[in-house]
């Protein structure tokens, strides 16, 4: 019976909790402290701070800490899981419009609008990683990398991935 009232706390507080972690931390909170006492507030507390120091989303990370506290990995799973079923449901109800009304005038015009818009926010993420890197690294690296990864990919056709490996072991062996 825990793992049934774990995925469902994970799946109604997710559900409810549109918008991410922030709205939904407060509903764990309600669900985990005081309808079941899996933790006390204290105890939740500490499990929040430590899921807010570590990246990806909060939510998430809740779920598998508290999960795994109270029914193992069987526990996290299922937490992790109802923590993402609402999402996962809604995208694949929503692509499943889209792609039914994929030759309909009115959806051509949407996603005509949002594929430069997301190159834009794109563009924009990468302009500032750049500049945090030119602050922080000498500019010769910059070069070097840009260089070596364009011969790669363009000249080498090497995979993607194993460039950005090379790009990672650069960086540890010469910019630490």
């Amino acid at each position: 019976m825990i793992y049934l009232h774990i995925f469902w706390v994970f799946f109604m507080t997710n559900l409810l909790g549109y918008g991410g972690g922030p709205a939904t931390i407060p509903l764990i909170q309600k669900e985990v402290v005081d309808r079941y006492g899996w933790m006390t507030v204290q105890e939740f507390n500490e499990a929040f701070a430590m899921g807010n120091a570590l990246p990806g989303p909060i939510a998430t990370k809740m779920g598998g800490y508290i999960g795994f506290q109270e029914g193992g990995w069987l526990g996290a799973f299922l937490a992790v899981l109802a923590t993402v079923t609402p999402s996962l449901i809604l995208m694949i109800t929503l692509m499943g419009i889209l792609y039914k009304n994929r030759t309909s005038p009115r959806v051509k015009r949407m996603t005509a609008y949002v594929k430069p818009t997301i190159a834009v926010l794109l563009g924009v993420m990468a302009f500032q990683a750049f500049a945090d890197v030119y602050f922080d690294v000498s500019i010769i690296h910059i070069i070097i990398l840009a260089a070596g990864s364009y011969w790669l990919m363009e000249k080498r056709k090497v995979h993607p991935g194993l460039v950005v490996l090379s790009s990672l072991i650069y960086g540890a062996v010469f910019l630490s």
